[in-house]
């Protein structure tokens, strides 16, 4: 598989594909061998606590990059992300091939970037968003479709690329059901120019997260894979473990009634987040009873904890 699409010209990649952001997972080692493997790699501004370890990673990956290589970094743009601002003055300041945003208007994100000559892509997961920020002036869509792991779309990834490849006149990335080369070349065939992939990566050497949370993505299958409110207010997929088992997958009856007042559901989804992401980090980061691990249904492919490189390898031989 050496193809040229228009994703693989926008990031001059080798392979077509979005080593996709992953909250606590990715880091600067995945990344790294993501784009010596001939594929761009991104991460989660969120990953790091401060602004100055966020510089650190951003100086880290330009010292990495390979020749051909890309990287780039996801931001989540809503009210709920308060170190948002900073987050995009820093990424600006040190440069990076692309941002990902996710979550809110892009708005202040593609006019700060383009200013820095940062490609933006965005998270989409219907045509009326897809156009707004085609509009705004993004560089591609990312189609999240209902087989993304985290947050996901309601589209199957067929009616959702299909739809916007023919809707667009900028690129369309498919998110989300990809395990192996079969399922890009299928992608490419609905009309996306490239793919994004997550869930694949978590069991990777270099991820950093517990080997029981790897493991995990190696016991279980697309069968285990259920939504959950409980993480950050906002319908996720997990893995279906004994403890998303007891504490359910639904919100909370004082959750469901304060959602229902317009002024107080912002508020409400702010608390939410900021429980839900530290319960996922402290399984990510220990072992702990308390699992929650984020997955998506494409971890039916992993068979094994892999180094990047061979996971890319499997992607596209």
């Amino acid at each position: 598989m050496n193809m040229q699409t228009k994703l693989t010209q926008l990031l001059n990649i080798k392979y077509p594909i979005i080593q996709a952001p992953m909250f606590l997972v990715s880091n600067v080692a995945m990344v790294t061998e993501a784009m010596n493997a001939g594929i761009a790699g991104c991460i989660p501004a969120l990953n790091y606590r401060t602004l100055e370890e966020l510089r650190a990673a951003l100086k880290q990956l330009k010292a990495n990059k390979p020749e051909g290589g890309s990287f780039g970094f996801n931001l989540i743009v809503n009210k709920s992300n308060v170190k948002y601002k900073g987050q995009l003055e820093v990424i600006c300041e040190e440069g990076c091939d692309f941002i990902i945003t996710s979550l809110g208007s892009p708005e202040e994100t593609i006019k700060q970037a383009h200013k820095a000559g940062i490609k933006v892509f965005c998270d989409v997961v219907d045509l009326k968003f897809a156009k707004k920020v085609e509009g705004l002036g993004a560089d591609a869509a990312i189609a999240v479709n209902n087989e993304a792991g985290g947050h996901r779309g309601n589209m199957t990834p067929e009616e959702l690329t299909g739809l916007l490849s023919k809707e667009l006149s900028i690129p369309v990335i498919s998110a989300g059901g990809v395990g192996c080369k079969a399922d890009i070349d299928k992608m490419l065939s609905y009309g996306a120019e490239g793919v994004s992939v997550g869930s694949p990566f978590i069991a990777s050497i270099e991820a950093g997260v517990t080997d029981e949370y790897k493991q995990a993505c190696v016991d279980y299958g697309a069968d285990d894979i259920v939504m959950t409110e409980r993480i950050s207010g906002t319908p996720c997929t997990v893995i279906n473990t004994p403890y998303v088992q007891k504490i359910g997958t639904k919100q909370t009856w004082l959750e469901s009634v304060l959602n229902k007042n317009r002024k107080l559901k912002k508020w409400v989804k702010m608390i939410r987040f900021s429980i839900g992401m530290k319960a996922t980090e402290k399984a990510a980061k220990k072992a702990t009873y308390k699992t929650v691990w984020v997955a998506g249904p494409s971890i039916e492919h992993t068979k094994e904890i892999l180094p990047v490189k061979d996971i890319v390898a499997k992607l596209t031989t």
